[in-house]
């Protein structure tokens, strides 16, 4: 049914859980597996929260975002052989998840694309927004959210 699955992950606990279904899927499909991280940009001007760093001091702090993102990736690479799925890891650096998920899910000519949600409600919903929705109102392919 599906060739090619994107998987979202920010290395969470509740997105090891979508890795997890998203590597059984795949599993049980004979697809490929496409693991995804977006690594934010440090905030560069004082109105979207940045504390004054010289650009040497922001070059190390995007390098260990981008190396945990990657240490995350290796670690769902490594399950997905153990069960002899092909894995392909992807970080992309960007401030707008949503959109890079969708973008990368082209890019990769995925068939599905895995993620999971927080669940949030109320206020916490309206201040820190939800990117799965954005996936789910913008994507053309198919979407599974777990929780």
């Amino acid at each position: 049914m599906f060739k090619r699955i994107l998987v979202a992950t920010d290395g969470s606990p509740l997105s090891k859980k979508a890795v997890a279904s998203a590597i059984a899927l795949a599993a049980q499909n004979g697809a490929e597996l496409v693991a995804l991280t977006v690594v934010p940009r440090y905030p560069t001007n004082y109105f979207d929260g940045a504390a004054v760093f010289t650009p040497e001091d922001i070059g190390r702090i995007e390098k260990q975002w981008a190396d945990a993102a990657q240490a995350s990736l290796d670690a769902v690479a490594a399950e997905a052989k153990t069960h002899g799925i092909k894995v392909t890891t992807a970080t992309v650096g960007s401030d707008l998840v949503a959109e890079a998920i969708i973008a990368a899910a082209k890019k990769h000519a995925s068939d599905l694309i895995v993620m999971a949600s927080h669940g949030r409600q109320g206020l916490k919903r309206l201040l820190l927004g939800s990117e799965t929705q954005h996936v789910l109102t913008h994507s053309e392919l198919p979407v599974l959210v777990l929780r």
